[in-house]
């Protein structure tokens, strides 16, 4: 709670756990999301695989490739989700949170094997074109449009706060846009007859879901590295610390993310003047909630300054 019990140094150490750990963005909130978008995309793999395989229409697999994997990633950022809900436990003393990250590197893995087997078909079509209904590709991957616009606007307001809610919205968009492009070259295919229309579609697919994927690679890698998350300027943080009455320098600083959604921070407050009492560091712990989004605070008070500590002077 913000209670100081005495370090070496009568170093005091606040937490700052009292105030509403209900996150304004819970992942709980998306577990309708999620469900309906299992279930709809699922489906529509199914009839789409089916479908490309019948017409010979290789843009249509790839789309169906793509959203298999967007199955399974929306299944992974469920399960995720749910997992960091779960209480700690004497073994794990921060639950289960950081399966989120985990979640958003494993989804970003997904996709590359997706990308991979689409390319190897592609290719082949390329070099060997077959024919291919036009017609069947409008009407399939229209149907897809409309899934995959209602799967990505569920999850659009949870984008922002949750890198796992905005791996299941991208991938969702990135499908609707895909669709988009099926759509076209089967108009095109009909009206022109070029067989390489389709397999050139598939191609600038595998191109969209590289790019998402890439992205989302590096944010959950810099996640998984504890990188302080993007949007958390620790010079700024820094300097609120040390901006505090009292206090005259800050060492070992850490800020690193918990989650897809919280952040931690722990340093040590050089405080000559003596420990200002838990009062003063539950002000500081919201402080930094306030202004950074930092819920998770741990500050250690010292009254002289250890230069034989590391990172000190």
């Amino acid at each position: 709670m913000g209670a100081g019990h005495a370090h070496s140094h009568r170093a005091g150490h606040g937490h700052s756990h009292d105030h509403h750990h209900a996150h304004h963005h819970a992942p709980a909130d998306f577990g309708r999301a999620f469900l309906v978008g299992v279930v709809l995309n699922s489906v529509f793999v199914v009839v789409e695989a089916t479908y490309g395989f019948l017409s010979g229409s290789m843009a249509l697999v790839a789309d169906a490739g793509h959203n298999l994997s967007d199955v399974l990633a929306l299944l992974l950022a469920w399960a995720a989700s749910i997992a960091a809900q779960k209480p700690a436990s004497p073994r794990f003393t921060y639950g289960f949170k950081s399966s989120t990250i985990l979640a958003a590197l494993a989804n970003a893995m997904l996709l590359a094997i997706a990308i991979g087997a689409i390319l190897f078909e592609t290719i082949n079509r390329l070099i060997d074109p077959a024919p291919v209904q036009g017609m069947t590709m409008v009407v399939v991957a229209g149907i897809g449009i409309a899934i995959n616009t209602a799967t990505a606007l569920m999850f659009l307001r949870g984008r922002k706060h949750d890198l796992n809610i905005r791996g299941a919205f991208l991938h969702m968009a990135a499908d609707a846009l895909v669709s988009v492009g099926v759509v076209v070259a089967g108009v095109a295919i009909l009206l022109t007859g070029q067989l390489w229309i389709d397999p050139v579609t598939s191609l600038l697919i595998v191109v969209v879901i590289a790019w998402g994927t890439w992205g989302l690679a590096k944010d959950s890698i810099k996640l998984g590295l504890h990188a302080v998350p993007d949007g958390i300027d620790e010079a700024a943080v820094r300097a609120q610390l040390l901006g505090q009455a009292g206090v005259e320098a800050v060492h070992d600083l850490h800020i690193w993310p918990m989650s897809t959604t919280e952040t931690a921070l722990t340093a040590h407050l050089v405080m000559p003047a003596g420990h200002p009492g838990d009062a003063f560091l539950r002000e500081v712990a919201h402080g930094l909630e306030h202004n950074h989004g930092i819920r998770h605070v741990t500050l250690q008070v010292e009254t002289t300054r250890d230069c034989a500590a590391p990172g000190c002077c």
